[in-house]
């Protein structure tokens, strides 16, 4: 799958997201190692700190589904580029510490960082 290809499904899921507090809509797409993917979008909750991001969602979803090995991520929200927070990069980190991050402004221009560009020091119990 091309990176385009799962930023396009990524930009699908956050017309999933429900936003009313902010209404900045965020879609993640994560690509398993075995060719699944998983998609998610951001949840508000009235409860400021009760909301989840976009790619806490998806991968939630893929643990909770048995997979554990992960390739890729592409994040899209309706207000640009979209990178993900500090807690969703530590999140993500556990997982996969190889894990390619996907986002731009549209699939036409895309940047990719690798976690570990994007978490420095990340760490593990």
């Amino acid at each position: 799958m091309t990176d385009a290809e799962l930023f396009r499904i990524s930009v699908e899921a956050a017309k999933n997201a429900y936003a009313p507090y902010s209404n900045f809509h965020v879609g993640a797409a994560l690509l398993a190692k075995d060719g699944r993917v998983f998609t998610g979008c951001n949840i508000e909750n009235s409860s400021f700190g009760a909301t989840i991001c976009a790619e806490r969602t998806a991968m939630s979803k893929a643990i909770s589904e048995g997979c554990r090995e992960f390739v890729s991520i592409a994040i899209s929200g309706n207000g640009g580029t979209s990178w993900p927070c500090g807690i969703c990069r530590q999140f993500m980190f556990e997982f996969a510490d190889d894990l390619r991050i996907i986002s731009g402004e549209n699939e036409n221009e895309l940047k990719v960082y690798d976690i570990k560009e994007l978490l420095l020091e990340g760490f593990r119990l």
